[in-house]
């Protein structure tokens, strides 16, 4: 009885055991830029939205798909219609400034990846302060 249930189960199961709507994310100081790498598998370029907001990276993604099948038997018709919603989300704090107007990004076979230039701080911010 555990068994059946079991594989009654798995097909809820988020692969990997991860929870819904997680995206898994690598985050590389390059030296002179942050490079985040992010798996987002089965998405569309046009479906991912990118945002920088002071040093935090914003990402989202979503999908729809929609799938029909019918089948004819001698006695009974019988429609099927599943539909299905990915969406995901991840926030990735960066510990430098960087320079919004050169961030990059690339998407491909399902990887995203982004580009964040460490913004280099300029000599007259900041103040000596002396100690009497």
């Amino acid at each position: 009885m555990f068994e059946r249930m079991s594989e009654g189960f798995e097909g809820l199961q988020p692969p990997s055991g991860l929870a819904t709507g997680t995206v898994l994310v690598d985050l590389e100081d390059r030296g002179d830029s942050f490079v985040v790498t992010a798996d987002l598998p089965g998405f569309d370029r046009e479906e991912i939205d990118l945002s920088l907001r002071e040093e935090t990276l914003e990402l989202s993604a979503s999908h729809e798909t929609e799938e029909e099948t019918e089948e004819e038997t001698e006695t009974a018709t019988y429609v099927r219609r599943e539909r299905r919603r990915s969406d995901v989300r991840r926030s990735v704090y960066l510990p430098d400034p960087v320079v919004a107007e050169e961030t990059s990004a690339t998407y491909e076979n399902g990887v995203l990846t982004v580009t964040l230039p460490k913004a280099t701080p300029e000599e007259d911010e900041g103040t000596d302060i002396p100690v009497n």
